[in-house]
Parts: structure tokens; sequence; C-alpha cells
């Protein structure tokens, strides 16, 4: 199983030296992957009475792909979207931008993606938010082509590429896509037919195996083996008031492994650390993956 870290992106703060610090103490402490959230605008909740999402306008979420770019140059984690709104992007620029990523770090990527929940983030961006699940399919077929082909012809119901292509191509052909939700049986089925991976982004639950069953019901039915088919969950590292409860996140990755996951992130964020503190949390953390 592969544990990574997820980026504190509200709580992380704005000094490049410590997000470059952050990054190279997961490494240094024996993780494998960095893991942040996706948004790109949030709304003044002060002017709208039927808001009910948990970031606003007043949230910081550094922008992925160039954190990425940063990153790729100061640490060899795998970076991992976890996720990426797809369908409020363009997806021939996501495709070149993560085709960008995977070149930079020489094939440590994985592009998770999401339809997302924000209405807003699709309105300021110019995309229709009531399409974006049939769009996100689409854009999926339409990235794998440019990972993979020098020339690509095709028209979709809501793409055309005319005898186009991207160069560089990426170092993996086709990127790893991997895709959150899982909360509705036709995201479980999607994940099952279309994904790579499920990135649960929730921690252990007893319907986790429920739903891994109906990926893999679902894989089958589209005539893919279930097992190629990667499964990331979430351990809380929780603060303490003598520290970090390094045996609670020991007991959650133990409990991920006897499930036979095969990727597991750990989360600091949600619990009013300072950007200090997380770095010194993922190096407790650290204590988790030594004691093995």
């Amino acid at each position: 199983m592969q544990i990574g870290v997820t980026f504190p992106q509200t709580e992380i703060g704005n000094d490049p030296d410590l997000i470059k610090r952050f990054a190279r103490t997961a490494e240094e402490s024996g993780f494998s992957f960095v893991m942040p959230y996706d948004h790109v605008i949030g709304a003044d909740v002060s002017t709208r009475t039927d808001w009910r999402g948990p970031y606003t306008s007043e949230t910081p979420f550094h922008e992925v792909f160039v954190l990425f770019g940063f990153l790729a140059a100061h640490t060899n984690l795998e970076l991992v979207t976890g996720v990426l709104i797809l369908p409020q992007r363009q997806a021939v620029l996501v495709a070149k931008q993560a085709a960008e990523i995977d070149l930079l770090t020489r094939g440590r990527f994985r592009l998770g993606v999401g339809i997302g929940w924000n209405e807003v983030e699709y309105q300021a961006l110019g995309m229709d938010f009531r399409n974006r699940a049939r769009r996100y399919e689409e854009q999926i077929e339409v990235m794998r082509l440019l990972w993979t082909e020098d020339v690509v012809t095709f028209k979709g119901r809501y793409h055309e590429i005319d005898a186009a292509g991207i160069l560089p191509r990426p170092v993996q052909r086709p990127i790893p896509v991997w895709m959150g939700g899982g909360a509705t049986p036709a995201v479980l089925e999607r994940i099952g037919r279309l994904a790579d991976g499920w990135i649960a982004n929730a921690a252990l639950s007893v319907n986790l195996d429920e739903r891994i069953a109906d990926i893999g019901a679902a894989a089958e039915r589209a005539g893919r083996d279930p097992a190629a088919i990667g499964i990331q969950t979430m351990a809380l590292l929780q603060k303490g008031d003598n520290g970090d409860d390094v045996d609670g996140l020991r007991r959650q990755i133990d409990a991920a492994r006897e499930r036979d996951l095969s990727h597991l992130t750990v989360l600091t964020m949600g619990q009013g650390r300072t950007p200090e503190e997380h770095v010194d949390a993922v190096h407790a953390a650290g204590a988790a993956l030594r004691a093995d």
C-alpha cells in the first residue's frame, strides 16, 4: 500500500519556502505522494442565503498545476490531484498541463478528477454546470487520445479535434486517471467502467467494502479486471492536547492494509494547525510508517 499526505491547501499559507519544506518533510518521512484538493474560486457567502459548501471566498487554494510545477523541482514525491474538477476546465488544455507535469516528474503523476458541486465555479469559468457528468466522460476519452496518439481526429458531442496533437506527450501513456466521489450508484458505475482508481477521500467506513464491490461489478460488466482498479482512502492524524495521535494513525493504516487497499493519504487539515504545525505533523506521522 502506498501512503501519502494531503497537502493542507486551506492552512499551509503562502510562503514558498514552507510549502517546499512541507513536501520535502513528507518525502524524508517516508511518504510516497502528496495530494492537494482543488478549487479555483470561492463564493462570498455573505450575499448567499442558500450556500451549503464548506469553502468560501475567504478560503485559500493554491492552483494545483502551478503548484505541481513548483513541487516537481523540489521533491521526488508522486503528485496527485485529489481531485481536479475536470468539467469546469477545457479538456485539451488539461491534457496539455497534465502531460507537462508528468514529464517534469518523470512519470510520477496521477490525475484525480471529479465533477464537483460548486455551481459558482462553473459560472465564473464559463462552463455548463448542468451537463458536467456527460461532458466528463467525453473529456477523459479526449485526454487519453491526446496522451497516446501523435495526431488526433475526434468529433464528439462536446469536443472536436481536427488532425491535431500535443507535444510533449507524457511519460505515462496514458496518464492514470483516478476518480473521486462515490456517494451514488452512478458514480461508482462510472469508476468501474472508466477509471484507473478511486479516490474515496473518506476514512474507512462500514460501507467501503460495499462500494468497492459495486465498482468491481461495474468493471466486470465493462470487461475490465476489478483488481486493476486502485482504491485510495484517508486516515486522519488527530491533533491532541499532548501532541499528535500517532498510535491512532497507525491503527488506521493497519486497518487499511487489512482491507488490501492500494493507497492511503494522511490528512492533517481541519484542526487549527499553523503552517509550521502541519510540517511537524507530517514528520510525526512518519513514525507510523517507520513502525512497520
